[in-house]
């Protein structure tokens, strides 16, 4: 699959899982930015967070708490292509390999939902 329809992809599914379309671009690479349900920005193409800094503000700043968030981005990136790949799977050895790490991905995002929210 090429990089432009992987980009495409990535993008319909930020849709699909209730990203917004944002009317900024990445700074790294131009491509529009989406809000994620958690409040983040996130350029499908770059497959990264983006933190707007405000004027006079220092980066560390406003990184401080993303972290979390970055982690939180990650792993529904990794749980929406891990449900790809269960959907096409037809081997049984397979798809017991594939829940277990779905199961894992799960309960990291658990953790990490407790812990923006602690």
């Amino acid at each position: 699959m090429s990089r432009e329809k992987r980009d495409l992809r990535s993008m319909a599914d930020l849709l699909r899982s209730g990203a917004t379309l944002t009317e900024r671009a990445c700074p790294a690479c131009s491509s529009p930015l989406f809000r994620l349900r958690t409040g983040e920005l996130w350029c499908a193409q770059c497959q990264k967070p983006v933190v707007v800094v405000r004027e006079g503000a220092q980066p560390a700043e406003a990184a401080g708490p993303t972290l979390l968030s970055s982690l939180e981005s990650t792993v529904l990136a990794k749980l929406q292509e891990l449900d790809r790949e269960i959907q096409a799977e037809t081997s049984p050895q397979r798809l017991q390999t594939l829940s277990a790490v779905l199961s894992s991905l799960l309960e990291s995002l658990e953790r990490i939902r407790r812990l923006k929210g602690a």
